[in-house]
Formats: structure tokens, sequence, C-alpha cells
């Protein structure tokens, strides 16, 4: 039997996965691989229990419910990934977006696990994004301490800032208030980001923005899903 790329091995096992604990599997699932990052997303994603709480307008107990099942999943994920390309993953980031019936996940690994895949640090519209991604920071919170940005491919841009929590949230999280704090940074981040026209600074349609947060490393990620260009 012809061994499957890594991508899509990695792709039937996480749609896999979804089915077997949600009762529905995603439509679709797209991997990227390049360097240490393997981000994977998700497409078309809602069972129909998710789908009736959301026309009730309870998205948090769908997004609580989600946080607490994946959660348990993220090592299976993890093992699998590592078994298959030897890539030892970290860092694990997960968003979801319900009205796109999306989500993503952002594993980081060891920088010396760099597989395959290149990425761009240097793009013309670098510069432009990193100094409006600095003023959302600033605005929601404070601005990073420090950032990188990649360009994945064609189809994903990342964001990783480092530095960004105000003594306030610290302390709400030493109270064990992370999970409320996270649910509130990711609502107002999510609007700065909507509400930019980031889409005329890098002359491409976005689908989908997630956005998530280590508090322990006090680091957070931004993914950009882009449009193909047709």
């Amino acid at each position: 039997m012809e061994n499957k790329p890594p991508e899509i091995a990695i792709a039937s096992y996480v749609g896999k996965l979804l089915r077997d604990n949600f009762g529905k599997g995603p439509e679709s699932v797209y991997v990227s691989i390049a360097g240490p990052f393997i981000i994977i997303h998700i497409r078309n994603f809602i069972s129909p229990m998710e789908e009736a709480l959301l026309k009730q307008e309870n998205e948090n107990v769908v997004q609580n419910t989600r946080e607490i099942v994946f959660q348990s999943l993220v090592p299976e994920i993890k093992a699998f990934i590592k078994g298959l390309t030897g890539i030892d993953i970290n860092q694990f980031y997960f968003d979801w977006g319900m009205s796109n019936k999306s989500g993503v996940f952002v594993g980081i690994g060891n920088p010396l696990d760099e597989k395959s895949g290149v990425i761009k640090e240097d793009f013309p519209e670098k510069e432009t994004l990193n100094r409006k991604i600095v003023d959302i920071s600033a605005e929601a919170q404070k601005a990073p301490e420090s950032m990188k940005t990649f360009l994945m491919n064609d189809r994903i841009l990342l964001f990783i800032r480092d530095g960004i929590l105000v003594t306030i949230e610290k302390e709400l999280i030493r109270q064990g208030y992370g999970k409320i704090l996270k649910t509130t940074k990711r609502i107002l981040e999510k609007k700065f980001l909507h509400n930019y026209d980031f889409e005329s600074v890098i002359d491409r349609k976005i689908s989908d923005i997630f956005v998530d947060w280590d508090f322990a490393l006090d680091r957070s990620v931004i993914v950009f899903i882009l449009k193909p260009n047709i």
C-alpha cells in the first residue's frame, strides 16, 4: 500500500477523531506543515446538537463543550503527529469560528524539528501588517514585547506575539479566572481584527481569523486563512 503524504494522513486522522467524538466530522481538513509549525484548518464542522444550541444563541455553551472535549484529544493528536512526522509538538493552540463552522489547530514543535515546507518571513506587506497587529494588541491589552510573522503558504498567515498580558490579567489567571479571561479576550480581539481592512493590505480575501493564547508562556497566535487566488 502506498504511503500517504503526512498532510493527508493527519487530515484523515483528525477528521475521524472529530467524527468519533462529536458524532459528525468536518467537510474538509486542510493540513500545512512548514518548519516547526503544523496548522490544521477545519471547514464546515458542527454537530446537530451544536447547531440547535447556536440557534438558541448558546454559543458559549458550544465553545466551552468543545474546549473540554478537545483538550482531551490534544495528547492523541500530538502523539499521532510525532509518530508520523517525528515533530514533537510542545505548544498547541486552537480556536473555532462558529459563524463559518470552521476551526484551526496550531502545533508548534522544536525549531530543530523542521521537516518540510518553506516559510516566508519577509514579504512586502509584512511591515504594514505588523504595525496594525501591534496597534490592535495595544488597544485590547498592550503591545507585544516581541512578534514574529510567517507567510506559511498562499493560504495561511501566522502571527506569534509574546509578552502581551497586563498585570491585572496575570492576577486574574492566578486567581483561577483564566477561562473567562480567554473568552473575553477572544471576543474583543476578534472584533478588532475583523473591523480592520486587512484585505486591502494583502490584496487577498480573508475567509477566517483565529486567535488563541498560552497564558503560561504569555504567548498568543493569530491565524489568517486566505482565500486562494483564482
